[in-house]
């Protein structure tokens, strides 16, 4: 190996960030399993509990997924009382995304788990590593 320098795996970014990934990953969805949500169904509702009524199409924009992914996650949400899916009577191709009242009635708690949870996962960090931290994750996504 003249010349070339070996970096070990575990030194890697991606084993770095996918070992981070399934250990965040996992926490969340044990504790969602009470709501029976997995942490994909969680963030979409986050995002319509942030703004109510938005298009299928929109709610993928900014949770940066691709609509057939989107909409098997919508489907599910949507069979098990999330969501309500209507077609926009302008365009019956555009789907708009409503809370249903099972939604709406597990709001404060729903949002008060996610905060602790985020909190217990961010705990072996100081408050000004979190941001950091937070902040370095977001740059690595532009």
């Amino acid at each position: 190996m003249d010349g070339c320098f070996l970096i070990r795996y575990q030194d890697v970014i991606l084993f770095i960030l996918s070992k981070a990934n399934q250990k965040v990953y996992g926490t969340f969805k044990s504790r969602l399993l009470p709501y029976g949500l997995t942490p994909m169904q969680a963030l979409v509702l986050h995002a319509l509990y942030e703004e109510e009524g938005l298009s299928a199409g929109e709610l993928g924009k900014r949770l940066s997924l691709d609509s057939a992914t989107l909409s098997g996650v919508l489907d599910r949400m949507a069979e098990n009382g999330w969501v309500i899916k209507s077609a926009v009577e302008a365009d019956r191709r555009v789907l708009n995304i409503q809370l249903t009242d099972k939604s709406r009635q597990c709001r404060d708690k729903f949002l008060k788990d996610t905060l602790e949870v985020d909190q217990e996962v961010l705990s072996a960090f100081s408050v000004e590593e979190r941001q950091l931290f937070i902040r370095m994750l977001k740059d690595i996504r532009k």
